[in-house]
């Protein structure tokens, strides 16, 4: 799990092709590594890669088929700029949400806008997403945890401040960019409680909530 609060901006250093997926050199930056083991998570443009070596400076994880096609690990090139993050630890500030690593689907930067110090956005999203994605809930955007200002069926808005342009890549996004997206993990196990098991029908029975409530009579 992380937290959406970006720790550094690091550099793909190396592609490399492993029959048929692919294996990254990352370096890291300031990001620190001191206690890192292998095996730890670590996030790439919010995507939870697993470290299979460690060096001074950089580390090393292996891509899947599954995670080039679904995200926009794909498209990497060496020298680009990534969001990094350390997996949450118990002592850790959670300053953002809760973050899986997990991304949902690829968006594309559609609008951006000077707003005083601070830069609106407005990001495109696949509409089988739009469900999750809440006005003033939280998103995560290639590893930066997010407050939704405003949200339609296919495409939402966000306010990016002075410190988190240039502490992270979104300073760099320009339209037409795509970008990772993750939706806040809490909606996606609303809606499946609310779903229920279609074995046993144990869905949530929503005008009994409600009235047991006192929001309906």
């Amino acid at each position: 799990m992380f937290t959406g609060i970006i720790e550094a901006v690091g550099e793909i250093k190396r592609i490399e092709q492993q029959q048929g997926d692919v294996r990254l050199t990352v370096a890291t930056a300031h990001l620190d590594l001191s206690d890192a083991q292998l095996g730890d998570s670590i996030a790439v443009n919010g995507v939870c890669l697993t470290a299979i070596e460690l060096a001074a400076g950089q580390f090393v994880a292996d891509v899947s088929n599954e995670t080039l096609s679904a995200t926009t690990m794909g498209a990497l090139t060496v020298g680009t700029a990534v969001n990094l993050e350390c997996a949450l630890q118990a002592h850790t500030r959670l300053g953002g949400h809760m973050v899986s690593g997990h991304v949902d689907g690829v968006g594309q930067v559609l609008e951006r806008k000077t707003d005083a110090r601070s830069v609106r956005f407005r990001f495109s999203m696949p509409k089988e997403l739009a469900r999750y994605v809440a006005q003033k809930g939280s998103i995560c955007i290639d590893g930066i945890s997010l407050t939704v200002n405003s949200v339609d069926d296919s495409s939402f808005s966000v306010n990016i401040v002075p410190h988190t342009l240039e502490m992270t890549t979104l300073g760099q996004r320009t339209i037409g960019d795509s970008v990772n997206l993750e939706v806040d993990v809490i909606a996606r196990y609303l809606e499946r409680l609310m779903m229920g098991d279609a074995k046993n029908s144990s869905s949530v029975d929503y005008k009994k909530l409600l009235e047991s409530s006192g929001f309906v009579k």
